[in-house]
């Protein structure tokens, strides 16, 4: 079955992943972490993308991003991937690629998924027992944002949890802390793999209607391995 052609809209939030070549490792010491996000930091103003959530695992990456162009985002994501493959190819005098070659998109329904999809990123490293909590793995955007003053974006769900700064950390913090329904768990990670919308049906129509094209939404199969 051919692949289905990636869906990127300008201000829709879209969950993304990008793997290391082969699963190779592309974060070893702090200072690569340092360098991919002051590069995210920077790209983000360059290509008009706002960064809702980020998480930097061994051999991938989660980004949850949304453009204000239509090409904002890939040009975000090659200009990420280039830079990064120039310093660890300086650092290992090394050259050829360092990440897979494409990354995997999902376009996310903001009003059900999105915060769904935020906590889905920063309880990345606790699903694969690197931490015992959010809190305390250094790499992903949940410290930011409970510390505040950092250059990560706010999206409307996460400023509609309550009337000030306190109170939407609070709020959040909580969300994150609850039990994560297997159900959605699923739903986002499926997406994610295969390429398709993290959304219910009423989503799909309105995307559709959009793009000017039918979205085939495939079957469930076996679920993907890895996080």
């Amino acid at each position: 079955m051919p692949r289905m052609g990636r869906v990127v809209l300008p201000n829709y939030p879209h969950h993304i992943v990008q793997r290391g070549h082969n699963r190779q490792v592309v974060f070893v010491q702090r200072e690569d972490h340092e360098r991919y996000l002051a590069d995210l930091r920077e790209l983000k103003q360059a290509f008009g993308v706002k960064v809702y959530a980020y998480c930097l695992m061994t051999n991938h990456v989660h980004l949850l991003l949304q453009p204000d162009t239509a090409t904002g985002l890939g040009q975000l994501m090659k200009a990420l991937a280039a830079r990064m493959t120039r310093y660890r190819n300086r650092l290992e005098g090394r050259s050829g690629t360092l990440w897979e070659s494409r990354y995997k998109s999902s376009l996310v329904q903001s009003d059900t998924y999105l915060l769904a999809c935020c906590r889905y990123i920063e309880l990345n490293p606790v699903r694969a027992k690197m931490a015992t909590g959010a809190g305390d793995y250094s790499w992903s955007s949940y410290r930011q944002r409970m510390d505040g003053g950092g250059w990560l974006d706010s999206d409307p769900c996460y400023l509609a949890l309550g009337a000030d700064e306190l109170a939407r950390r609070q709020r959040y913090q909580a969300f994150v802390a609850q039990a994560v329904d297997t159900l959605e768990l699923q739903t986002i990670r499926n997406a994610l793999q295969r390429g398709q919308l993290t959304g219910n049906t009423r989503f799909i129509e309105e995307v559709e209607k959009l793009i000017g094209k039918r979205i085939e939404v495939r079957a469930q199969g076996r679920p993907c391995g890895g996080k």
